[in-house]
């Protein structure tokens, strides 16, 4: 532990700086601020080898240990609390988005990784289910910089436009629930989510009616990160393996187990109507430690690399920003919330 100190560090003193810019700034938010930060000091100074051992346990150790304490703050019980009017259009939209994701991928032949974890992070929850699939995809500290960073153009694009939007289509001004939906199904970060709604609930006078709502639907879509990281596990292991010997289970990963652990767990003290005083304390841990993690991966990024790898990523999550958006509006229609 004591060749880590060095690295480890470095990496806890851009998270505080971090965490202090994602208060102040919501909508830029601590992991990004975490990424840039990391790889600035990464670009102009060249940090001794003695670092390295350090920066390497945050980038996946740490970050492993955040996703399952993420998953304390996954009750499973959402989905009823929301309704289940609300799941057909959390499940096609998340559907369109992966399938659209992996045409994408083999027609303009962009990095496996890069477009799983675009994919993933546009269809499902942004930074959070790209930090719980990376180290599955086994994507590296460049990859997992550039997805992150695509996924937060497109956030900062919804939290302003959509507002704007849902005046425009004539969303109904009276109740948050119509934007609420298209907030929680379109968005795919928690912040801009919270930005959108909130910006919605003041133009209109809702008090917090939309962002309540909002928040919900979300939190029942970041659910699908178990399902879906389980899949790509084991499809990564039949693409390595082919038909193997071994049991199923056995190639899903140690952490995700305990972070499926951890939301059963809440969902079934929360189903037994005890209360978890733990648990926003669990939440807030896994927050920072994400930022942690960012960190070491700010430090492992090569700006130049990041810069050089092209438009095809940018264009890739504009494609899926916009299949989620004009799938969730339409399916809205459809399903008579507008």
């Amino acid at each position: 532990m004591k060749q880590k100190l060095p690295g480890l560090m470095v990496c806890l003193v851009i998270a505080l700086i971090a965490h202090q810019i994602g208060r102040f700034y919501p909508l830029f938010g601590g992991p990004v601020s975490a990424i840039v930060i990391g790889a600035l000091i990464s670009h102009f100074i060249a940090l001794p080898e003695t670092y390295q051992p350090g920066v390497r346990f945050c980038s996946r150790t740490i970050l492993q240990a955040a996703i399952v304490l993420l998953g304390f703050g996954l009750n499973l019980t959402v989905i009823l609390k929301t309704g289940w009017s609300s799941l057909p259009i959390i499940v096609i939209t998340i559907s369109l988005a992966l399938l659209m994701a992996s045409f994408l991928q083999k027609l303009w032949r962009i990095d496996p990784q890069i477009a799983g974890l675009i994919g993933v992070g546009s269809a499902i929850c942004g930074g959070s289910a790209i930090a719980a699939t990376a180290p599955i995809l086994r994507a590296d500290d460049d990859q997992v910089a550039q997805s992150i960073s695509v996924i937060f153009l497109y956030n900062l694009l919804a939290a302003v436009i959509f507002p704007v939007l849902g005046g425009w289509l004539g969303f109904d001004t009276t109740s948050g629930q119509a934007f609420g939906l298209f907030a929680g199904t379109a968005v795919n970060d928690t912040s801009s989510v919270t930005a959108a709604a909130s910006a919605w609930d003041n133009l209109h006078n809702l008090g917090t009616a939309t962002l309540d709502y909002a928040v919900t639907v979300k939190l029942t879509r970041t659910l699908f990160i178990i399902p879906i990281a389980v899949g790509i596990s084991l499809l990564q292991a039949k693409q390595k393996d082919g038909e193997s010997s071994k049991a199923w289970y056995r190639h899903i990963p140690v952490f995700l187990l305990l972070f499926l652990g951890a939301s059963v767990i809440s969902s079934v003290v929360d189903l037994l109507g005890y209360s978890f005083p733990g648990v926003a304390f669990l939440k807030d841990a896994s927050k920072f430690l994400i930022v942690i993690a960012m960190a070491g991966i700010g430090l492992n990024t090569k700006l130049k690399k990041l810069v050089t790898t092209g438009v095809k990523p940018i264009l890739l999550g504009l494609v899926l920003w916009l299949t989620i958006t004009t799938g969730s509006l339409v399916l809205q229609h459809l399903l008579a919330f507008w």
